[in-house]
């Protein structure tokens, strides 16, 4: 990749990473840790991947972003506020009364949102309903600009221990959904812990292929390998991608990094202050 662009898309990142922390912090609550691991994710497909267009949220042939691990909502929030969806002044009003932020991603009240999710497993059925739908849309040439519609879903590791989602993964392959791509953030922590302590998914990558899937892993905070992953989606035909990507739990802010306990939880006014110095920082120097 280009190095101003991959310098862009840094820029991007942090600016996410800041806005999670200021939304969290504002609500006292919410889910910093596997928001923060997707930063990197959610600029790069805001940024750089998906045909979207704010001025235009619902746009018939637009990509779709699922965010099934729903939890981790501070951190889609974000990155449409750095997209221009929204006023980033929104983030801090995250879980208050009367605010347009819910716990949750709500797809009635939130520009950008395409699905409603919290309830781990359901988020990916929906995308998967959504590629077969843009399939039937794009055979009878009903919607403009369909049969170029791609269908994104981010699932937890976590959540891997749903079966539902098994469901949907041979349900997509079965109907070989080539839009569909599906990216596991296997940070390996959940909120009870290590995911392989609670109820072991791996191995992973070798679980997807068996349902059907072009797999693919990858460095969760490297641009370059995010280019060559998603290229490969979209080169692969008759099957659904599902791009594992190894990432930091709470990536960016380093007493929050690989620590369980910050799954679920607001960072008092200290560690506020901290994360903050520390993101700072950090966008300082890739801004030059």
């Amino acid at each position: 990749m280009d190095p101003a662009k991959k310098q862009q898309l840094a820029v991007h990142a942090a600016n996410i990473r800041v806005g999670i922390i200021d939304a969290v912090y504002a609500a006292r609550s919410g889910h910093p840790g596997g928001s923060l691991s997707i930063a990197d994710l959610l600029a790069y497909l805001y940024f750089h991947e998906m045909k979207v267009d704010p001025a235009n949220p619902g746009d018939p042939g637009r990509d779709r972003l699922v965010l099934s691990k729903g939890h981790a909502a501070p951190g889609i929030y974000s990155a449409l506020a750095e997209r221009g969806y929204f006023p980033k002044e929104e983030l801090l009003k995250l879980r208050h009364t009367g605010g347009m932020l819910q716990g949750h991603p709500d797809m009635k009240g939130t520009p950008g949102v395409d699905m409603s999710t919290g309830s781990l497993g359901q988020g990916v059925s929906a995308a998967v309903g959504m590629a077969l739908a843009g399939k039937i849309d794009a055979n009878k040439n009903s919607v403009a600009g369909s049969d170029s519609c791609r269908v994104f879903a981010i699932l937890g590791d976590g959540e891997l221990q749903e079966g539902q989602v098994w469901e949907a993964a041979m349900f997509a392959a079965a109907k070989k959904l080539d839009n569909l791509c599906v990216i596991v953030d296997n940070n390996g922590l959940q909120i009870d812990g290590p995911i392989d302590k609670v109820n072991s998914p791996y191995p992973i990558p070798e679980k997807w292929a068996a349902f059907g899937f072009n797999t693919i892993v990858i460095d969760a905070h490297d641009f370059d390998q995010y280019e060559a992953a998603f290229d490969a989606a979209k080169a692969c035909k008759d099957k659904p991608t599902a791009i594992i990507q190894l990432s930091t739990k709470g990536k960016g802010v380093s007493f929050m990094e690989n620590q369980a306990s910050w799954h679920g939880a607001a960072p008092n006014k200290e560690q506020y202050e901290q994360a903050m110095a520390e993101l700072s920082a950090a966008l300082r120097e890739l801004e030059g």
